[in-house]
């Protein structure tokens, strides 16, 4: 993975929503949005988190600190996409700590990275509370066994007595927008560059969840794939064989985005 923050920029794809069609480079926008969901309301929040790195020396293998990976093109081009195919009415993206305030007013959070995740004791009630009461968390771009144990002590820490599960591939988070026959593998930049779609030991994709006393997901863990990398490169015309991998970002991350705004 390419592991720096891109300029703001202009997204110049977009997608007709027969999954089995794959959008071309200059592709163009969506003469009206699908007007399904209209009276939604939705903003991309991401997380500043304390990571297991913070103050100390130990090298990482990226620039700058890992809440802010992928950041600010990633959402600024997810929220120009869910604006442009959806009725959604969408507000700009901001960060957030867990203690901020305004928690509370926004329905869905994003962790990027979260396999280097540490959060405080301060923290853990807070974010029960906002998920207990109805609110999604994202959790994205994290890969391989060790990024999932340090993901995983985390969330013991926040529900111990709830177990993570995977979601099957009949759930309705495949087809409430887009239909996706498949959970997808989304490359990062530097993995594709590599000929690859996994990195860190993480071959095989998973999307997997914690669910509340009604049986809703609480959270979407995408784990061995890089969806932000989709979202933060999808106009990047001197990488055309990407194109395929932010397609697969975009219909996935806006099934889960519906998806949580509906249930």
């Amino acid at each position: 993975m390419i592991r720096r923050a891109a300029p703001a920029v202009v997204l110049l794809l977009a997608f007709v929503l027969t999954p089995a069609l794959q959008p071309r480079v200059g592709a163009q926008l969506p003469s009206a949005a699908d007007d399904r969901f209209a009276g939604l309301q939705w903003r991309f929040v991401r997380i500043k988190y304390h990571f297991t790195t913070e103050g100390t020396h130990v090298a990482q293998d990226f620039y700058g600190e890992p809440w802010y990976i992928d950041a600010p093109a990633a959402e600024q081009n997810l929220t120009r996409r869910v604006k442009t195919a959806t009725a959604i009415q969408v507000e700009e993206p901001i960060v957030m700590s867990l203690d901020d305030s305004r928690l509370f007013q926004n329905p869905w959070i994003y962790f990027v990275e979260p396999g280097n995740l540490k959060m405080l004791d301060s923290d853990l009630p807070i974010l029960r509370e906002f998920l207990l009461r109805g609110g999604s968390a994202y959790f994205d771009d994290f890969h391989g066994p060790i990024e999932w144990d340090t993901f995983t002590r985390e969330m013991k820490r926040l529900f111990p007595d709830r177990e993570i599960v995977e979601v099957p591939k009949d759930h309705p988070v495949f087809s409430c927008f887009y239909k996706i026959d498949g959970y997808p593998q989304v490359a990062g930049l530097g993995s594709f560059l590599a000929g690859r779609s996994w990195e860190k030991g993480g071959v095989v994709p998973h999307l997997r969840a914690i669910l509340d006393d009604n049986g809703r997901p609480m959270m979407f863990i995408n784990w061995n794939t890089d969806m932000g990398d989709g979202w933060e490169w999808s106009n990047a015309e001197e990488y055309p064989g990407y194109i395929k991998y932010t397609a697969m970002a975009y219909r996935m991350g806006i099934n889960e985005i519906v998806y949580a705004l509906t249930h």
